[in-house]
């Protein structure tokens, strides 16, 4: 896969925009490979919230240009023994900790080749131990949007840390599956996608446990098709399972929270 011409990179963080730390992570960027174009996905991910980081990131990732180099930042482990990583997928580029939070991302779009990043002449001489965003991840991100091939970047890795949410269990008629994100609307995204159903028929009924209470829901095309405060589930703009109320929060009137796990049956 070759770069463009104008190479894109994209940043995912929780670093926010108080600080001066985007600002870092851009001029280290800007200072090695001054034709790239940043892309902000979000630098208001919940702090240290890995699973929305995640959600967030392969949400907005399939809509970029092939090529593109996805960095994203939301590290509690940094300066620890988790591993800096670079993953080549069949359209891709992504750069981050590994924790997880380039799992979703990656998981449709194949990845084809996963290094540590490891070569110290394609990152900052002094390495902080709190701040790996500007002094590892955005010097090798513009190090390879200016044409260092990915071999380059550092040894090869063969597993990386798979979290509870990329994984979906089915288990006789059920699926088992987590509550990866709550948008502002209140709509709790799923990490289950039409896929892991098979042929799910529009206007089932999904039962859901969560813990020790029952919900039932029907599977819905619009959120109209409910009366106003009605839950409903949906297959989202995304491809992910969403469990949403009509022009209200399902978060709210279902008492949801992201990292919940629920257990799916439909009849």
């Amino acid at each position: 896969m070759s770069f463009m011409a104008t190479p894109i990179i994209t940043l995912t963080t929780d670093f926010g925009l108080r600080d001066p730390y985007v600002a870092e992570m851009k001029a280290v960027m800007l200072s090695i490979c001054p034709e790239i174009t940043i892309v902000d996905v979000s630098h208001e991910i919940e702090k240290f919230n890995i699973r929305m980081a995640a959600f967030v990131l392969a949400c907005a990732a399939p809509y970029f240009p092939k090529g593109t180099i996805h960095v994203a930042v939301v590290d509690p482990g940094v300066g620890t023994r988790r591993k800096p990583i670079v993953i080549q997928t069949q359209n891709a580029y992504y750069l981050g900790p590994d924790n997880g939070i380039l799992v979703l991302a990656t998981r449709n779009d194949k990845p084809i080749r996963i290094r540590e990043i490891t070569n110290r002449r394609l990152i900052m001489p002094r390495i902080s131990d709190t701040f790996h965003g500007r002094d590892l991840f955005a010097p090798m991100a513009a190090h390879m949007a200016k044409g260092t091939r990915f071999e380059e970047t550092g040894k090869r890795l063969n597993v990386i840390v798979e979290p509870s949410y990329a994984r979906v269990v089915r288990r006789k008629n059920a699926w088992i599956g987590e509550a990866i994100h709550v948008d502002d609307f209140g709509n709790v995204i799923t990490n289950l996608e039409r896929a892991d159903f098979g042929q799910l028929p529009e206007r089932s009924c999904l039962h859901i446990r969560l813990e020790s209470r029952e919900l039932k829901v029907k599977l819905c095309r619009t959120y109209s098709d409910v009366e106003r405060n009605e839950p409903l589930a949906t297959f989202g703009s995304h491809g992910f399972l969403e469990i949403s109320a009509s022009r209200g929060s399902a978060a709210e009137l279902l008492r949801i929270r992201s990292g919940d796990k629920l257990i799916f049956r439909y009849s």
